[in-house]
């Protein structure tokens, strides 16, 4: 299934919500999606998995190194709606224990 990306805003949050497989082949439009975001100085992303069927560790690279630069600019990167394979991912890397906040949907994303 091919990767497709919708771009919103809630309660101050660029909010990245993707649909289909992460992985080696679509890391690089969520690079470009989150980047976007960075770039128009939205520095607080929340990244919307509810819909992802499939995640590797590329596409978690690309969640950690946009984690960090997010910080770097006094932001945060949230993931929202991990379940299935993106969860299995982050539990087995150890991500999913307080180093993305994790929140059940996007109506949880605190007002920035």
């Amino acid at each position: 299934m091919d990767l497709v990306m919708e771009t919103s805003t809630h309660n101050g949050w660029s909010v990245i919500s993707a649909a289909g497989e992460l992985d080696l082949h679509s890391s690089p439009e969520l690079t470009d999606a989150i980047t976007g975001a960075l770039e128009q100085d939205h520095p607080h992303i929340g990244i919307d998995l509810t819909r992802v069927s499939f995640m590797d560790s590329t596409a978690l690279g690309v969640l950690v190194a946009s984690l960090k630069r997010a910080r770097e600019r006094g932001g945060e990167l949230a993931l929202v709606g991990a379940g299935g394979s993106p969860l299995k991912v982050l539990s087995l890397t150890g991500m999913a224990d307080g180093v993305f906040p994790m929140l059940p949907s996007v109506e949880d994303l605190e007002p920035r």
